[in-house]
C-alpha cells in the first residue's frame, strides 16, 4: 500500500483519522473547504498529540514527525486511499464521492466514515463501485480501537483487504458489517440512546439518574445521554432518521425531545449544552 492518504472533512472525526494515520507513518492530506476549520483541526491535532506525549503513549519526536506528515488542502488530490469524513448528509457525501472519483487516481480505494448511510448508495456516485468501502471509525479516533468495515453491493474482496490492511497498520481492530442502515454499531446503539431520551421525556428519570443506572448497573463506561452529547445530538438524529427511513420500522422513530433539542441548538458537548451542561 502506498503511504499517501487523503482525508476529506476536518471535523472531529476527520482530524482524528488524519492524526492516527500520520502517527502510523502515512503522509496525510487533510481536506476541507473552510480554511478556519483546517486551522482548528491542526491545532486540535497538535493538542491531542501533546496529551498523548504527556501520558507516555507517544514519543515526543514521533509526535513532531507525525504533525509534519499532515498537509492541508482545499481540494482532494491523488492518494492510495481517500477517506470521506464529512457530516451525515447524504447529498454532501454524494458530491464528495463524485469529486473523489475524479481526483483520487484510477487505482485508489475510496472509503466513507459514515456511521449509518449505505455504502452501496455512495458507491453509485462513482465510476468505481468495486473500490468503495465503508470504514466507520469510533469516536474519539485516537483512543478507540474499533473500525467497522462495510462491503457495498459491488465492493471487491481486494478493496476490503486494502481497508483491513490499513486498519491493521493504524493499530485498529476491524470488524466486517453488512451494508444495512446503521451497520452493527449504530443499529444497536441508537435505539438505546433513543429509548433513554424517551425516558427523559416521559419523566421516568433525570438524565443524571439514567446515565448513573447504565454506568453502575450495566457497567457501561458512559451513560447513553452523556454519550449522545459526545456524539452530537444532531448526528444522533441524522442516524436515527437513516435507520427509520431505511428500515421502515417505527421502533427507530426519533424521540420528539431529541428533535426539539436539535432545533434549539442544544447539540451536546460541541455547543456546551445537551442533556447535560458543559
Amino acid at each position: 500500500m502506498s503511504d499517501a492518504i487523503c482525508v476529506v472533512g476536518a471535523g472531529q472525526m476527520g482530524s482524528g483519522i488524519a492524526q492516527v494515520a500520520a502517527v502510523a507513518g502515512f503522509d496525510v492530506t487533510l481536506v476541507d473547504v473552510e480554511p478556519k476549520q483546517l486551522a482548528r483541526a491542526m491545532s486540535g491535532i497538535e493538542a491531542s498529540l501533546a496529551k498523548l506525549v504527556e501520558k507516555g503513549k507517544v514519543d515526543a519526536d514521533d509526535a513532531g514527525a507525525a504533525l509534519g506528515r499532515i498537509a492541508t488542502a482545499a481540494e482532494p488530490g491523488p492518494a492510495a486511499i481517500a477517506i470521506e469524513a464529512a457530516t451525515e448528509d447524504i447529498d454532501l457525501k454524494l458530491r464528495i464521492f463524485a469529486g473523489l472519483d475524479r481526483a483520487a487516481g484510477d487505482g485508489a480505494v475510496l472509503a466513507s466514515n459514515t456511521s449509518s448511510i449505505p455504502i452501496t448508495r455512495l458507491a453509485a456516485a462513482t465510476s468505481r463501485p468495486d473500490r468503495v468501502v465503508g470504514m466507520h471509525f469510533m469516536n474519539p479516533v485516537p483512543l478507540m480501537p474499533l473500525v467497522e468495515l462495510i462491503r457495498g453491493h459491488e465492493t471487491s474482496s481486494a478493496s476490503m483487504e486494502t481497508a483491513a490492511d490499513l486498519c491493521a497498520r493504524l493499530g485498529k481492530t476491524s470488524v466486517e458489517a453488512a451494508d444495512y442502515p446503521g451497520f452493527i454499531a449504530n443499529r444497536v446503539l441508537m435505539p438505546m440512546i433513543n429509548e433513554a431520551i424517551f425516558a427523559v421525556k416521559e419523566g421516568v428519570g433525570t438524565p443524571e439518574a439514567i446515565d448513573t443506572v447504565m454506568k453502575l448497573g450495566m457497567n457501561h463506561p458512559m451513560g447513553p445521554l452523556a454519550l449522545a452529547d459526545l456524539i452530537g445530538l444532531d448526528t444522533c438524529l441524522s442516524i436515527l432518521e437513516v435507520l427509520h427511513d431505511g428500515l421502515g420500522d417505527p421502533k427507530y422513530r426519533p424521540c420528539p425531545l431529541l428533535r426539539k433539542y436539535v432545533a434549539a441548538g442544544w447539540l451536546g458537548r460541541k455547543t456546551k449544552r445537551g442533556f447535560h451542561a458543559y
